[in-house]
């Protein structure tokens, strides 16, 4: 008997691959203008050299950014109007309908 159950999982594995693919399968868009955020003057007088800010971006169909949504970030509020207004310039390649693409900013200050 198990080793029945264990075929009948073998023959649908593919099946289900197959759908995983699918749902993974949206291309990321192609970034064409990259803008880098500035390191906040801010952060640096408080004594913090170093965050992440992973972001979501709205992509419209002509590949300009309309939105900007942080979804984490730590530390935080510390990175986020940096984030937003770097982001904001970013441009990619026109996908001919809305999208949205998700990034993870990392920050470090040398200095």
């Amino acid at each position: 008997m198990k080793k029945n159950t264990l075929s009948l999982s073998a023959k649908f594995l593919p099946a289900v691959a197959a759908l995983l693919l699918a749902f993974g399968a949206q291309a990321s868009p192609k970034l064409i203008k990259k803008v880098a955020p500035e390191f906040p003057r801010e952060a640096a007088q408080k004594g913090i050299s170093a965050g992440t800010v992973k972001a979501k971006l709205s992509i419209e169909a002509d590949g300009k950014v309309s939105g900007v949504d942080i979804i984490e970030a730590e530390p935080r509020r510390v990175f986020d109007r940096a984030v937003t207004t770097a982001l904001m310039d970013w441009r990619f390649e026109a996908g001919g309908e809305k999208q949205t693409h998700e990034v993870k900013l990392v920050f470090k200050n040398d200095d």
